[in-house]
């Protein structure tokens, strides 16, 4: 993080993107995700989220992911999310958002 509350950067290439998330999701920052992830949720190649460095998510982040899995379904494609950090992972789980993610590896 370079200072900013909230960071995107993006890997891709042609076998697809990785998304990596730092700071805190919020009502605030969560255009930059939805600008980052719009266009690459429509592809039909893998789309991984890395959450390493994300500390904290809001119910704006959330409805943000939910946009990011309906347009993963219209493609036919799944959304995959690594890296997950214990008390986001939770936060899903209550949610019900964990049954419609494909999650590599919880931390913490």
């Amino acid at each position: 993080m370079t200072g900013e509350k909230f960071e995107v950067k993006t890997e891709s290439g042609p076998n697809g993107a990785i998304l990596y998330l730092a700071g805190e999701l919020d009502l605030g920052t969560a255009d930059r995700l939805r600008t980052a992830a719009e266009s690459l949720a429509l592809e039909p190649l893998p789309l991984k989220l890395n959450l390493r460095d994300l500390t904290y998510i809001d119910s704006t982040g959330i409805g943000i992911l939910v946009s990011i899995l309906k347009s993963r379904q219209t493609v036919q494609s799944n959304l995959v999310v690594a890296e997950v950090p214990a008390k986001i992972k939770r936060l899903f789980d209550m949610t019900g958002l964990s049954r419609f993610l494909e999650i590599e590896g919880v931390m913490g």
